[in-house]
């Protein structure tokens, strides 16, 4: 059985995809959408520059997550890309 790693890009069910963002003993968390808080949000929390999106698969689901590729850290996104959401249509693409 595939055990999922921070920083894995998994597909879940035909309408979940996205990346492994945080791994505890029981469960996963799929960040699925990404978008960069308005300044009035970021003022009241500034501790992250973006709003996520991130679902959470257990363990006895792990086995239904497709592992499709890894990467070396979040980081490595280029800036063109983190922050530009893709809202409800990104999760069931």
């Amino acid at each position: 059985m595939y055990e999922p790693q921070v920083n894995d890009y998994v597909y879940w069910k035909p309408h979940i995809k996205g990346w492994v963002y945080f791994k505890d003993n029981d469960y996963v968390t799929i960040e699925c959408f990404v978008e960069p808080k308005n300044q009035e949000n970021y003022e009241a929390c500034s501790l992250h520059r973006n709003d996520r999106l991130l679902i959470l698969c257990y363990r006895n689901q792990w086995n239904e997550l497709k592992y499709v590729k890894s990467r070396k850290s979040v980081y490595e996104e280029s800036l063109e890309t983190v922050g530009k959401g893709t809202g409800a249509k990104g999760i069931q693409e």
